[in-house]
């Protein structure tokens, strides 16, 4: 398997897609006016303590005040893991109101939620993530050779010795790697870590005392390894920019950053700009003919698997294994495309076919491997759903690129143009009881005023007799076909 980074800069916004085999698989922008904050630490303030939440607001100068749990807060001498966390103290033994403390954020601020938090620090590197002030040293799951994974373990305990005493963890990238890369690795983080240190000393609450690495810097250390052929930028100063870091920290991989110069657009190399549009959309055809529908919503996604058009060639059984196993990869990829997180429900075509339930399920595991966001997948329910969660650290791709509708508020559909016809009837009658005047006017949508005076002008006629008063109607283009008033004259 063949990969490329591509990086398209402009002056407002850069963009990175991670392409495999010629499709795009990943897609991450930052924009100069919302640029994100994952990874930065701040000197915070804590501004409330909320005892029955177990956690704490804290101020670290963003708009909205950030989120701490009492499980997110360190404690000195208790190492915590994720598979096996301490217990928890009260939030008010932890932190009180108007204490500094340093935290970190791990999860932007989303939708009108602000920033979680943390008071665990880790600083990543290209192999490795330094854990200040902590024992640990582990390695990634990923890392599955049980003799390699000894090897690294016992390698970075080797070389703490010489180096502090600090945490670790051994990142993916680490396999087959040798002592002098995981040293000279060691020995940035080291460098970074005594910079924060001094930082901490003189920065006042509501500064960003570390700001992780600019997005094209932080594609290099997160997704280059060995099956990316080239890394192509399009911008001169950008690329300057990637030589240097990798001149210094990534040398083995200088020679595959390559400067784009074409007219045309680097992501128009792959179809890249229409991949990110068919993103948005709800449905996502299938080659077989078949198709998804993927809805966001605020508590989950949902992912409806169909055979649409597809009819296969022998058994019903057999097309609807078929079209499960090719949606098995769509939604894999889809999932790292438009960047869904949280829970996530996935309803396959039923199958009574056992042996073919499991196979999906394994597909989808394998599918899922190559996915950097943790994944947790739960096997197929009693009622045929898979659940799933995919840890969301960031905004979707729809929630970054796109706004609610302001014809129908986000709800994804309007109500029809009889249905306000019959809602201004009622209104009609509710101001003539209520206020006195000769006449009415209504002011409307084109679409609705039409349809009063084309289909409903008896009812009008109707109506007037009702409430003893003359009705004029009113057309206003920037009226949204929900939008309607009823004036008095």
């Amino acid at each position: 398997m063949s990969e490329e980074i591509l990086i398209n800069v402009t002056p407002t916004e850069t963009r990175v897609a991670v392409v495999e085999n010629g499709m795009l698989q990943e897609v991450s922008l930052e924009r100069n006016t919302h640029l994100g904050y994952l990874g930065n630490i701040y000197k915070g303030t804590v501004s409330r303590v909320l005892p029955g939440m177990q956690a704490a607001f804290i101020d670290i100068g963003l708009d909205r005040t950030a989120f701490l749990h009492a499980s997110d807060i360190h404690r000195v001498g208790i190492e915590q893991t994720p598979d096996d966390p301490p217990p928890e103290p009260p939030i008010t033994s932890l932190v009180r109101e108007g204490e500094e403390v340093i935290v970190q954020v791990i999860k932007d601020p989303l939708g009108t939620k602000g920033a979680r938090l943390t008071t665990n620090l880790s600083i990543p590197s290209r192999f490795l993530v330094l854990l200040p002030d902590s024992e640990t040293i582990a390695v990634s799951v990923r890392i599955e050779d049980e003799n390699e994974r000894n090897r690294l373990k016992s390698l970075v305990a080797t070389l703490r010795e010489h180096k502090g005493k600090h945490g670790y963890i051994v990142r993916t990238n680490a396999e087959n790697i040798n002592d002098f890369a995981l040293s000279a690795d060691m020995s940035y983080l080291e460098k970074i870590w005594e910079s924060i240190t001094q930082h901490i000393q003189v920065s006042k609450p509501g500064e960003c005392i570390y700001e992780d690495l600019a997005l094209p810097l932080r594609a290099l250390r997160d997704h280059m390894h060995e099956e990316v052929e080239k890394v192509r930028i399009d911008s001169l100063e950008e690329y300057a920019r990637l030589k240097d870091f990798t001149g210094k920290f990534l040398p083995e991989w200088e020679q595959r950053i390559e400067s784009y110069s074409a007219e045309r657009p680097v992501f128009d190399l792959y179809g890249i700009e229409d991949e990110i549009d068919n993103a948005l959309h709800r449905t996502t055809p299938l080659k077989s003919g078949g198709h998804l529908v993927i809805d966001q919503t605020e508590a989950m996604t949902t992912i409806d698997v169909n055979t649409g058009g597809f009819v296969g060639h022998r058994t019903l059984e057999e097309t609807i294994y078929k079209t499960n196993l090719e949606a098995v990869q769509s939604i894999a990829r889809q999932l790292r495309l438009r960047n869904l997180g949280g829970i996530i429900i996935i309803d396959f075509i039923d199958m009574a076919n056992e042996e073919h339930r499991r196979q999906v399920m394994l597909a989808l595991e394998r599918a899922l491997e190559r996915d950097h966001a943790k994944t947790n997948v739960c096997e197929i329910s009693a009622l045929g759903l898979v659940e799933m969660t995919r840890k969301r650290t960031t905004e979707s791709l729809g929630h970054v690129l796109c706004e609610p509708c302001p014809m129908c508020s986000g709800r994804g559909e309007i109500k029809s143009a009889e249905t306000v016809c019959l809602e201004v009837f009622r209104e009609i009658l509710r101001s003539s009881r209520q206020f006195e005047a000769s006449r009415l006017l209504v002011v409307a949508s084109s679409v609705v005023v039409d349809k009063i005076l084309d289909d409903q002008s008896t009812t009008v006629a109707e109506l007037e007799e009702v409430v003893g008063k003359s009705i004029r109607f009113q057309r206003e283009d920037q009226y949204t076909q929900e939008q309607f008033d009823v004036v008095l004259l």
